[in-house]
């Protein structure tokens, strides 16, 4: 029987990670984020911008 792992909380870097907004967006270039129980759209724009709105 494997041993359950425990999650060791993580130390915040002095740089930002980055993350490809490609790995991100569905298909229709939109992604929902909860944050602290609400709810934010992310999307891409025509002009490939990104927008956050809640």
């Amino acid at each position: 029987m494997p041993h359950a792992q425990t999650a060791t909380p993580q130390k915040r870097s002095s740089k930002p990670g980055i993350v490809e907004s490609s790995a991100l967006l569905d298909e229709r270039g939109q992604l929902i984020i909860e944050h602290r129980g609400k709810r934010y759209q992310l999307r891409e724009t025509r002009n490939g911008k990104l927008i956050l709105t809640s």
